[in-house]
């Protein structure tokens, strides 16, 4: 009885050549791959936002240890804004010194410290090369904008300088705020229940990190997530408004908090409005209520 060669059963010809996919098997793998990519490409993204988040949390990690460490060399916390009289208005005028031009030193920048005439004010021809400088610990790296180009660097960081929306002045109830020299003794509702910098969306027309405006303070008068076309910026804000604006952030859910026992804790939108007004409140004697919150 005659049978084929071992090849031919195999399904090799006698010249080497093999079956190949037919158009079927092909469009079906073809489909597979695209559904596996779309189960797969969500999480790849919530993990990048995951890493951006924890990125984002350090930064502000470091932000409160050099904080803290201005507070035992002064024995006070920073000012948020160093100028002759308030209220502080969102323009160009003035001395303006920021509560991040003062901690510098403490942030391992020191030549960028000395290099910034603070009596001249902050918006000083001669302080301009300074402003420009890009502080990567200031940047939030889920900020559409963090690696954008800007005439000054910006900060989506921001001190706690009052709990309800008003103008940045010397009777604010934060902790940060004009000509402001908190102690921690002053802090009544304790440290750990006090808000002491937050995340936010800086506008087109942003003073930038020098600039002790609402370039870097924020209040507890409101916080959402605002709707966004294209993670597009913040629009501009009228030039000279005493109109400070709350904390927020590009993460979607919520934004990080630096308390002030230098812990980061990240809040969601959804956070009760008056627990998030008694936070920012440095001794609103509500302390017994908010601790339950942790």
């Amino acid at each position: 009885m005659y049978r084929l060669p071992f090849s031919r059963r195999l399904g090799f010809s006698r010249q080497g050549s093999r079956r190949g996919f037919t158009l079927v098997e092909l469009l079906v793998v073809i489909a597979i791959i695209g559904i596996l990519v779309g189960l797969l490409l969500p999480a790849v993204q919530a993990a990048r936002e995951a890493a951006r988040r924890c990125s984002c949390a350090n930064n502000m990690a470091q932000i409160g240890l050099a904080t803290h460490n201005f507070e035992f060399a002064a024995e006070h916390l920073p000012s948020g804004v160093i100028n002759e009289g308030g209220p502080i208005r969102d323009e160009p005028i003035g001395q303006h010194v920021s509560w991040v031009v003062q901690i510098l030193p403490f942030l391992e920048q020191q030549r960028l410290f000395e290099a910034i005439d603070q009596k001249a004010g902050v918006y000083a021809p001669a302080n301009l090369d300074a402003r420009r400088a890009r502080l990567a610990t200031f940047l939030c790296p889920s900020y559409p904008d963090a690696t954008g180009e800007r005439e000054v660097g910006i900060s989506t960081y921001a001190a706690n300088h009052h709990h309800i929306e008003a103008p940045i002045d010397s009777d604010n109830k934060g902790v940060f705020y004009l000509n402001s020299r908190t102690r921690f003794s002053e802090i009544l509702d304790g440290s750990s229940n006090t808000i002491f910098f937050g995340e936010k969306i800086a506008a087109s027309s942003d003073l930038g990190w020098a600039s002790g405006t609402r370039a870097t303070l924020r209040n507890g008068g409101s916080f959402d997530s605002r709707p966004r076309i294209d993670r597009s910026l913040t629009p501009n804000t009228e030039v000279g408004t005493l109109t400070v604006g709350g904390f927020s952030s590009f993460h979607g859910s919520g934004s990080n908090f630096v308390l002030g026992d230098g812990a980061v804790r990240f809040l969601p939108f959804s956070i009760d409005p008056e627990i998030y007004k008694n936070l920012m409140h440095r001794d609103d004697g509500t302390f017994l209520y908010t601790a339950d919150f942790w």
